[in-house]
C-alpha cells in the first residue's frame, strides 16, 4: 500500500493555524513569529513532510544553497588540511540549518570565468562564504552590486571593502608574536623563520615574528627569512638548502603545520633531532600535528569559532533576522605539545 503524502494542510490541520502560515513557515517569512515557524517545521519534520526546495526558489528567488568560496588549491593534500577541516566544519554547521553547499574555486582554472560571477548570475546560491584572501576589484565590485549576502572567513577582505563588507577571521600578526615569544621563553635567541612566498596572513605572521624579536632586543635579520610554496615537499626541499643557516640556530617558527612536519621531516634525515637539537613550531594546529613524533607545538586557529561566528550570521542575513554586523578579529592560542624544548 502507498503510503498518503503530507501536504501542506495535513500540517496546518495538526498546527491549528491556516495552510498560508505553514507555508510562510516552510519559506522562513517573518510575517510569522519565530516560535510558530519553529513548531510548524518540527512538525513537518515529524510528519516527514519533504518541502519541495524547486518550486520554492521558482516563487522566492531561494534556491537553498550557499556557495562556499575557497582558493585553488585548497584540496591539494599537500597543503590543503587545513581548509578541508574548514569546509567539514563549514557543511556540518549549515546542514543543521538545511541549507546545501556549493563549493568553488573564485576563478575557473582552465578558462579564466569569474565563478563567482556565474553563480550569482545564475542565481546558484542564496549567499555566499569567502575563504579568500584576494579578490580583484572587478569582481568585488560586482558582489556589492549584486547585494548578495557575503561574509568572509579566516582572510580579511580586501582593503577596497573596508567597512562594507561582513567578515570574521584570525589576528596573524598576534599568531606569529606568539609562535616566535614561545621560542624566546624557552631561551631561544637565533631563531628562523619559514614562511610563504606571498600572500598577507604570511606577511602578518612574519611582522609578528620581527616585532617580539625588537621587543626582545635580539637581531631581525631577513635572512633568517626563509620564503618557500607552503606544502611538505617544498618545506623539505628548503630546509636541504638553508642546512648550514639552520645548523647554526636553536629554533625554527614554521608558519605552517605542514611545513612544519616537512622540515621536522628533513632534518631528522640530517641526523637533527627535535627538540633536542633545534625547536620547532608551527601555525594552524591540523590534526596530523598531534600524532606525529614528536607531536607538534603549535599556533591554533579557532576554525570553530570562525566558522560557528560566520555561518550563525549569514543564515541569520538570508532569513532577514536582525544581528549586530559581523566585523570580528579573532585572538589565536598557543599550543605546547612537545616540538619545542628549552635550550
Amino acid at each position: 500500500m502507498n503510503k498518503k503524502k503530507v501536504t501542506i494542510r495535513d500540517i496546518a490541520k495538526i498546527a491549528g493555524v491556516s495552510h498560508s502560515t505553514v507555508s510562510r513557515s516552510l519559506n522562513d517569512n517573518d510575517m510569522i513569529p519565530e516560535k510558530t515557524r519553529d513548531r510548524i517545521k518540527e512538525i513537518a519534520k515529524e510528519l516527514g513532510f519533504e518541502f519541495n526546495y524547486s518550486a520554492r526558489s521558482l516563487s522566492t528567488s531561494k534556491t537553498g544553497t550557499i556557495g562556499l568560496i575557497f582558493p585553488l588549491g585548497f584540496d591539494d593534500i599537500a597543503t590543503g588540511p587545513f581548509f578541508n577541516s574548514m569546509i567539514n566544519g563549514i557543511r556540518k554547521q549549515l546542514a543543521q540549518t538545511s541549507y546545501d553547499t556549493i563549493i568553488d574555486f573564485p576563478k575557473n582554472p582552465f578558462t579564466g570565468e569569474s565563478n563567482i560571477k556565474k553563480l550569482i548570475n545564475r542565481r546558484k546560491v542564496d549567499g555566499l562564504l569567502l575563504v579568500v584572501q584576494t579578490l580583484n576589484e572587478d569582481e568585488w565590485r560586482f558582489i556589492l552590486d549584486s547585494k548578495i549576502p557575503t561574509i568572509f572567513l579566516h582572510f580579511r577582505p580586501p582593503t577596497s571593502a573596508a567597512g562594507k563588507v561582513e567578515f570574521v577571521c584570525t589576528d596573524n600578526f598576534s599568531g606569529g608574536y606568539l609562535a616566535t615569544e614561545h621560542l624566546i621563553q624557552l631561551g631561544h635567541k637565533n631563531i628562523l623563520t619559514f614562511t610563504g612566498k606571498e600572500g598577507y596572513e604570511f606577511e602578518n605572521r612574519t611582522m609578528g615574528y620581527k616585532t617580539v624579536l625588537a621587543d626582545n632586543n635580539l637581531e631581525v635579520d631577513e635572512k633568517k627569512i626563509v620564503f618557500c610554496d607552503i606544502s611538505y615537499d617544498a618545506a623539505y626541499e628548503c630546509v636541504k638548502s638553508s642546512i648550514e643557516m639552520i645548523k647554526q640556530s636553536s629554533a625554527i617558527f614554521a608558519q605552517t603545520d605542514i611545513m612544519a612536519l616537512g622540515i621536522m621531516a628533513a632534518l631528522k634525515d640530517f641526523g637533527i633531532r627535535v627538540p633536542e637539537d633545534i625547536s620547532v613550531i608551527g601555525y594552524d594546529d591540523i590534526e596530523y600535528g598531534k600524532y606525529h613524533t614528536p607531536k607538534l607545538t603549535t599556533i591554533h586557529q579557532p576554525a570553530e569559532k570562525l566558522i560557528e561566528m560566520g555561518c550563525k550570521r549569514l543564515v541569520d542575513k538570508l532569513s532577514g533576522k536582525k544581528s549586530e554586523k559581523l566585523q570580528k578579529v579573532i585572538e589565536p592560542t598557543l599550543t605546547i605539545r612537545q616540538s619545542a624544548a628549552k635550550v
